[in-house]
């Protein structure tokens, strides 16, 4: 599990201050989900506590969904900002996200998702992921995710 703290992901680099529930490093209630470039991937790895349980030993489906919203909005606006050669991460939202839950995702174990560009399209992005636990596929998604322009509520979100 990625334990360096002096290393800063995604969010701490480009977001610190931003305070959404899933990647907001400044949310004190959030998730903190911390998304980290490997090659061709983006990653995390997730601990769950105990409320983050839909029932005893199994962590909770919206949490799950929760998860891959904000990494793979993450690996979306990272694709973006190396596609126009940029030094800042644009604004991204979701469009659509599609989770599939293909067994049970002990409550108790790390969590880790990988996330990949599937294809991008001007300011729009599709990302496929997985997130693993206890050396299974517990959970897969695709989502697409565009780049929002001035006008729009989150465009100063980061």
């Amino acid at each position: 599990m990625m334990e360096d703290v002096d290393i800063l992901s995604l969010q701490e680099r480009f977001a610190p201050a931003s305070v959404c529930f899933g990647c907001g490093p400044a949310n004190p209630h959030g998730l903190h989900i911390r998304s980290f470039v490997e090659g061709d991937e983006v990653v995390t790895e997730w601990m769950p506590d105990a409320h983050h349980h839909a029932f005893p030993g199994a962590l909770h489906g919206g949490i799950i969904a929760s998860l891959f919203d904000c990494h793979c909005n993450w690996t979306a606006a990272h694709a973006l900002m190396r596609a126009a050669g940029g030094a800042s991460a644009p604004a991204t939202v979701t469009a659509e996200i599609c989770v599939t839950f293909r067994r049970p995702t002990p409550d108790a174990q790390p969590v880790r998702i990988r996330a990949r560009v599937a294809a991008l399209d001007g300011s729009r992005v599709i990302v496929d992921a997985t997130l693993e636990s206890a050396g299974e596929v517990r959970a897969s998604c695709r989502g697409t995710f565009v780049a929002v322009k001035p006008g729009h509520p989150a465009f100063h979100r980061w």
